[in-house]
């Protein structure tokens, strides 16, 4: 019997889940294909949400109808916000999550949503008919058939595991790597690349000395991720934190040879920004001690995480280790940390909807496109779910531009630039990120969710009143004049307030940090009447007015600039400064203008510069023997 489908997506982690769901959501007949439903949502690393930009990842996603929000706000056990003292462009809420609890809200959400199935299955190839993927085949010889297929392997693809020197074939430690899939793509066409991560040993909960550590607890009123979340008052857990030393680093020392990464048994590249303990110490020898967090894996504390211990050092090694630890000295490891090798796709063989360039209905999403991180696969699931969806309701495409989301800036990134190691979000590869708040992920994407039907009638008029409310106050204090009166400078003196020197705008005032418009109500009444988030916004705004200001003529500019027409006989070679790759593409491609050169793959903003430049001396040429006569 012949099983047909809409979608049929593989595998069960965070970006199939959402891409999954999302396209359930949407109408489509979706299938998910994964090797353990008891396994769907599996936090295979730290068990955390969240944190510097990826915060932001999980606030679009949910602004988007995802769901990796209201399943953090459901399985939390703390909750708190990363750099609370700056600024909130680069604030990220971060989450300890419940992995076990996740887990199964994640499996049961999965089971039970209209329009979705569920089988377990190893998936061994695609059926590909004419250039375009038509369905997939499982180890079980059955054939699953559809019309659009989102690959979300993870790190199964030919997976190898290290500890120590002991190596053994896995896509998670005791799970079985996708072997023969790799193969197969391999086959079809695709650029193969190799990638590594690592995780770090668990703790038996009970053999913890704690009275040694210190408490590190979340932030007394706990920041949700969804805003579907209602009545939100988690019970929180503390997280603990001790120190490696110059005894656990002469241990690490010692043993370097045994290491994967040292002795030449790994050859991938790592995430740089989360290198194993042996990189650290290695790298930074000089430090005398490094920062570990113990994390709980559930409510009931049975085991921790020892975030900050990435290794792959032999199991004998990593206990002596563990010892060495303040607060550890008696601590049993019921898993020991590994290192992963996989192969991945290099992203730039991507289209920016996550649609594949070499067969046609296939879109990947998650590790497999060189990124790291459970949001960053979320978003990617995302992404490729709604393109998916559109395509097959002939609808037009869904991309993100950076000057949108931190979504857009990720998969630009991918496409555009690719990755010699895992991706990682973080805020500053955001141009804008003044705009690209987390607090204003509904603001900006609440239209998209809309328009695909993720979002009623009633949620989107709320939020189309919300954003009327604030432009209408934010023009009102623009044109609120207040002049330094005595009774003015008097006012904001009780209040601890810098003094005025000459009259300024409402927008001025409120942009002052701890300035509330309770100190000049008389000017300012039509603000102390706004809700709370109402207020919080137009303080922000407030604040950095003037950059906001030049952000966005940038971006004005940038959005001219894309819709420069380029002659379709026009000569790239003659440019000097766009590069041969650069030249060879747009030779190939011939766009019609500077927004379709800024889709094609490897095209930086830096060759769009050089372009126009080139395109408006053109220009000024052709018209240059006319204007003479």
């Amino acid at each position: 019997m012949l099983s047909h489908f809409d979608i049929v997506v593989v595998g069960g982690g965070h970006a199939g889940i959402e891409a999954s769901v999302v396209a359930a959501k949407m109408g489509a007949r979706v299938h998910l294909l994964t090797l353990l439903i008891e396994n769907i949502g599996l936090a295979s690393c730290n068990p955390a949400i969240g944190g510097l930009g990826k915060g932001h990842l999980v606030k679009e996603v949910d602004a988007l109808g995802g769901v990796m929000g209201v399943l953090t706000d459901m399985s939390g056990l703390q909750f708190r916000t990363l750099n609370a003292s700056k600024g909130p462009a680069v604030r990220g809420t971060r989450a300890q999550i419940d992995m076990d609890a996740y887990r199964i809200n994640a499996r049961n959400l999965v089971l039970n949503t209209p329009n979705l199935s569920v089988s377990q299955e190893m998936v061994e190839g695609l059926l590909v008919e004419g250039g375009a993927v038509v369905g997939v085949k499982s180890a079980l010889g059955k054939e699953y058939y559809a019309k659009k297929v989102i690959l979300t392997t993870g790190t199964f693809l030919q997976g190898l595991v290290h500890i120590g020197t002991h190596r053994s074939q896995n896509g998670r430690f005791g799970e079985s790597a996708a072997v023969a899939l790799s193969l197969n793509l391999a086959d079809l066409g695709f650029e193969m690349g190799r990638l590594k991560t690592g995780t770090c040993p668990r703790l038996v909960g009970t053999s913890i000395d704690f009275s040694q550590l210190e408490a590190h607890g979340g932030d007394l009123t706990p920041p949700k991720f969804s805003h579907y979340t209602k009545d939100f008052n988690p019970q929180q857990l503390p997280c603990f934190i001790t120190y490696t030393n110059a005894n656990t680093h002469a241990i690490i020392r010692q043993n370097f040879h045994l290491a994967p990464m040292f002795s030449g048994q790994i050859e991938s590249v790592g995430p740089r920004y989360c290198p194993s303990i042996e990189d650290k110490v290695y790298r930074f020898h000089e430090k005398e001690r490094h920062q570990l967090f113990l994390e709980p894996q559930t409510r009931s504390c049975s085991e921790y995480y020892v975030n900050g211990l990435s290794t792959s050092l032999p199991f004998e090694v990593q206990e002596q280790v563990i010892h060495s630890i303040k607060g550890l000295e008696h601590a049993q490891i019921t898993r020991y940390g590994y290192a992963i090798e996989y192969d991945f796709i290099p992203p730039t063989q991507l289209k920016y909807t996550l649609e594949t360039r070499q067969v046609g209905n296939l879109y990947l999403a998650g590790q497999i496109n060189g990124t790291t991180g459970y949001e960053e696969a979320a978003a990617q699931g995302l992404m490729a779910g709604i393109n998916a969806c559109l395509s097959l309701q002939n609808k037009p495409e869904l991309v993100l531009r950076r000057d949108e989301a931190y979504i857009g800036v990720m998969i630009d990134d991918l496409v555009s630039k690719g990755t010699q190691e895992p991706y990682r979000m973080f805020t500053s590869r955001a141009e804008y990120r003044l705009l690209l708040r987390e607090d204003n992920a509904r603001l900006r994407l609440g239209a998209y969710a809309y328009a695909l039907g993720l979002m009623g009638d009633a949620e989107y008029n709320a939020l189309c009143a919300q954003k009327a409310q604030i432009q209408s106050a934010l023009e009102r204090l623009k044109n609120t004049a207040i002049t330094p009166t005595k009774e003015v400078l008097k006012r904001l003196k009780d209040a601890d307030q810098a003094p005025l020197n000459d009259k300024c705008d409402g927008v001025f005032l409120m942009g002052r940090e701890g300035f509330s418009p309770d100190i000049l109500p008389e000017f300012l009444d039509f603000v102390t009447e706004l809700e709370p988030f109402i207020l919080e916004q137009i303080k922000i705004e407030c604040k950095y007015h003037d950059y906001i200001a030049k952000q966005s003529a940038s971006i004005a500019k940038m959005a001219q600039m894309l819709n420069t027409p380029i002659p379709l006989d026009f000569n790239y070679q003659s440019i000097t400064g766009l590069g041969l790759e650069a030249c060879e593409k747009l030779e190939k491609f011939r766009p019609k203008s500077l927004f379709e050169a800024s889709q094609i793959s490897g095209i930086t903003p830096a060759n769009l510069e050089v372009l126009q430049l080139y395109l408006h001396l053109h220009q000024k040429l052709k018209k240059t023997p006319h204007e003479s006569h």
